[in-house]
């Protein structure tokens, strides 16, 4: 990641913390480069198991040039899809966990390895761009299909 789309990928995620600055202050100086952000304001997280998260990242990125912002946890165990805020209000799926208005989530800085447990798969790009809810449900649809022929083998 450039530094400059790296910077701008930091101030579109600080610009939902209450203090932005102070925010962006201690994320720098945090040895394991992670911040507390909350959900809900310019996006929410769609959380899935690592055995659904990876395939569905793979059909997701062979139905658009560039999907949102995704997270995977430490051990790749959790992925965690970031989407319109609203979207985790109303998600039902089973195994799916969301973060949405009144949660927070643990965001490494962009563009620095994941110390802190979490790491980018795809980082902001400082745009907004977000996955988009409707693809995100229809490759989890495929991804799953495709994890229940590849069982039935």
């Amino acid at each position: 990641m450039a530094g400059s789309e790296a910077k701008t990928a930091v101030e579109w995620l600080v610009s939902v913390a209450p203090d932005p600055d102070a925010c962006r202050w201690e994320w720098e100086r945090n040895p394991l480069g992670v911040a507390l952000l909350p959900a809900g304001r310019r996006w929410d997280v769609l959380i899935l198991p690592g055995e659904l998260g990876y395939p569905t990242l793979d059909v997701l990125g062979r139905l658009v040039d560039r999907p949102g912002p995704v997270l995977a946890d430490f051990g790749d165990s959790r992925m965690g899809f970031f989407v319109p805020p609203g979207t985790a209000a109303h998600w039902v799926g089973t195994g799916i966990r969301s973060a949405g208005q009144g949660t927070w989530i643990v965001v490494p800085y962009p563009g620095r390895g994941g110390g802190g447990g979490v790491r980018w798969l795809i980082a902001p790009d400082g745009s907004g761009t977000l996955c988009d809810p409707v693809l995100l449900e229809l490759a989890m649809h495929e991804a799953a299909a495709g994890l229940a022929r590849h069982r039935g083998e």
